[in-house]
């Protein structure tokens, strides 16, 4: 069987027009040559009338005697012979040759001759009569001859108005038969395509075009009803994408979900008890497991304690409080591997003997808690079903875990912290008891022994004294315990201190009767909350020592915040001689404050003038300051609403 021609679009166009065209064509070559013709008929006519008028000229100069332009006349008339015979090249001029019309030619080339003869002779000019007989004669030939061309002319008029008549015909037809191939091949392909894209359009992905062609009309149909059978076949299978992407999403919005839950349970948990009831509870709820167990490791990885449990009886909670490692499967997980377990518990040997089996456990995932390569415990699930973990849920359970080490290593060492920040206080309040009423303590204990021999030896004046001395020992003993009371309740502002200088002063004048004056100068980046509480017992602790030795009436405090932070406390009380300005064991309080500045790197300086007042002025570098300044204040964020998130 052989197959049909494959012909393109534009090869059936050009088929279907080029006979047309090539007929329009010939008939216009035929009329441009019947034209020709024409025109030389028109200009023979022309010079042969020529011939006519020349006739009648020659025989009125003959008969008038003006003898004179006859030369010129019978030049001319032969000229036009000529021309008539041979033709003109440089116009179309030329005689449509027939037997009549060569007939009639002779007979005026004889005329000419006898009418050449009549001219040159005397027979013309003395015979009037024969020279009009035979001019009349002469020019009838002539008459004869134009008409045997007219004949033709006409002729050829009619051949012309018949092809015009026919390149007219061909065009019409030529033009509907083009109008109507147009409309086969091209308009109404078009047509059909329009109609199919329109019901596509209108969501009917059942349209197809049938047009059943080789060329490009045929390939673009065919190219349509593959486009539409696709996106048809698409269509069907959308609802089910649509659903299977909403439910990957809805996968991802659960994860991340999760993980946000777990992120502010360990943020907002202060202690191992609430992190953990917390984090079991969301894993629980999170993996949509029955039962939850979560398990502290010790250092070895030999022992496992419970530290929270969820959905599990009371008697496996309680049997499994503690236990070793080996002992089951849970309590099995190492720090460097493996990873999230899966234990089928329902395949292992004795399973109704175990607590978990007997508990109608299938399955337990075992989720180590590693903080980088130390194992902190695990998370074991408890499911009634067998199931297997997909790769993102085994991703997911690892990420919270994750979290959850995190959290459990920062309560750990944020109760480390703690336990050094207590620690180096009840060091600092045994110093400062130390130095301050332990010392009193001591004198009162000496006084009391003087006290004893002056009972003993009876002696009033020296009793009186020593219980003099006893009061005022008690009454600075006392002083020094609400000052240190005083002190130990201090609080500071994370942006400013003048506040807590200020009550620092005030409690001052309360207690010691003195007026205080503060002034504050510059500004500069805020002190930190530990560089803060430091200031203000190195403050606090050269406001007593103006109290207790100074026999002041005021006292100054000056701050001043650029280019770096300095404090000054200053009175008008009786001084003493500083010699070269360094502390010795003997001034105990300016040995404190010394060593206070000397942990947060300041330093203190002391400058005193008998009788002038002291001064006691505490330098805080820039760099102190700059390395150690608070974050600003951030507004707290909004809580999402998990249900539309």
């Amino acid at each position: 069987m052989t197959t049909p021609t494959q012909r393109s679009l534009g090869a059936k166009l050009a088929l279907a027009g080029t006979p047309f065209l090539l007929l329009a064509l010939l008939a216009t070559a035929a009329t441009l040559w019947v034209s020709w013709q024409l025109d030389g008929g028109a200009a023979a006519v022309n010079e042969a009338g020529r011939m006519r008028m020349q006739a009648y000229r020659m025989a009125l100069s003959l008969s008038t005697g003006q003898t004179t332009e006859l030369p010129r006349l019978m030049q001319e008339f032969e000229g036009s012979l000529t021309v008539l015979r041979h033709g003109d090249p440089e116009r179309p001029l030329f005689v449509p040759w027939d037997v009549n019309a060569q007939q009639y030619f002779g007979v005026i080339e004889q005329d000419w001759e006898g009418f050449v003869q009549l001219l040159g002779g005397a027979d013309g000019a003395s015979r009037p009569q024969l020279l009009r007989e035979t001019t009349i004669d002469f020019v009838a030939h002539i008459d004869a001859f134009v008409h045997s061309i007219e004949i033709h002319i006409s002729r050829w008029t009619a051949i012309l108005h018949l092809l015009q008549t026919t390149l007219m015909a061909i065009v019409i037809l030529g033009t509907v038969v083009l109008l109507y191939v147009g409309q086969m091949l091209v308009l109404e392909p078009v047509g059909l395509l329009k109609r199919a894209i329109e019901k596509i359009q209108g969501g009917t992905f059942d349209a197809r075009v049938d047009y059943v062609s080789s060329d490009e009309f045929g390939t673009l149909a065919g190219g349509f009803n593959d486009m539409a059978a696709h996106l048809q076949s698409m269509y069907h299978h959308l609802e089910s994408k649509v659903a299977e992407k909403t439910a990957e999403l809805e996968v991802k919005r659960e994860r991340l979900e999760s993980l946000y839950e777990v992120t502010t349970l360990v943020a907002r948990a202060t202690t191992l008890d609430e992190l953990a009831q917390g984090f079991t509870h969301s894993i629980l709820r999170i993996a949509h497991a029955d039962g939850v167990a979560l398990r502290w490791s010790d250092q070895a990885s030999q022992r496992y304690v419970m530290l929270a449990a969820h959905g599990l009886p009371a008697d496996m909670v309680e049997a499994e409080h503690c236990i070793h490692k080996g002992d089951c499967d849970c309590g099995a997980s190492t720090a460097l591997g493996p990873g999230l377990r899966v234990i089928p518990i329902h395949t292992l040997g004795e399973a109704r003997e175990r607590l978990c089996g007997r508990a109608g456990f299938e399955s337990l995932l075992s989720i180590p808690v590693r903080l980088h390569e130390r194992l902190l415990g695990e998370v074991d699930l408890f499911f009634h079903a067998r199931i297997e973990p997909s790769a993102a849920e085994r991703s997911l359970y690892e990420a919270l875990t994750s979290h959850l080490a995190s959290a459990m290593e920062n309560l750990r060492t944020n109760a480390l912290e703690k336990e050094a920040a207590v620690a180096q206080e009840r060091h600092l309040l045994a110093r400062e008891l130390h130095d301050s009423i332990a010392q009193s303590l001591a004198f009162l204990k000496i006084q009391v022994q003087l006290m004893r021999d002056a009972l003993a030896a009876g002696d009033r004046q020296a009793m009186n004294q020593v219980l003099e001395e006893i009061d005022t020992g008690v009454r600075e003993s006392y002083g020094d315990v609400r000052e240190l009371l005083m002190h130990f309740r201090t609080r500071t502002n994370t942006e400013d201190i003048e506040t807590a200088l200020l009550t620092t002063l005030h409690k001052f004048e309360l207690q010691s009767g003195l007026k205080a004056h503060l002034q504050m100068q510059g500004h500069g980046l805020p002190l930190a909350p530990d560089l803060q509480i430091q200031v203000l017992h190195i403050v606090q602790e050269a406001l007593s020592n103006v109290r207790k030795h100074a026999r002041a009436s005021q006292v100054w405090l000056d701050v001043l915040q650029q280019p770096e932070w300095r404090f000054e406390v200053r009175d008008d009380g009786r001084g003493f001689d500083s010699g070269d300005g360094s502390i010795d064991d003997s001034h105990v309080g300016l040995r404190i404050m010394s060593e206070r500045a000397e942990r947060i790197g300041a330093r203190v300086e002391v400058i005193s003038t008998p009788g002038a007042g002291t001064s006691v002025v505490l330098t805080l570098p820039a760099q102190l300051v700059a390395a150690r300044a608070p974050l600003p204040t951030l507004p707290e964020l909004p809580t999402l609403d998990h249900a539309s998130s």
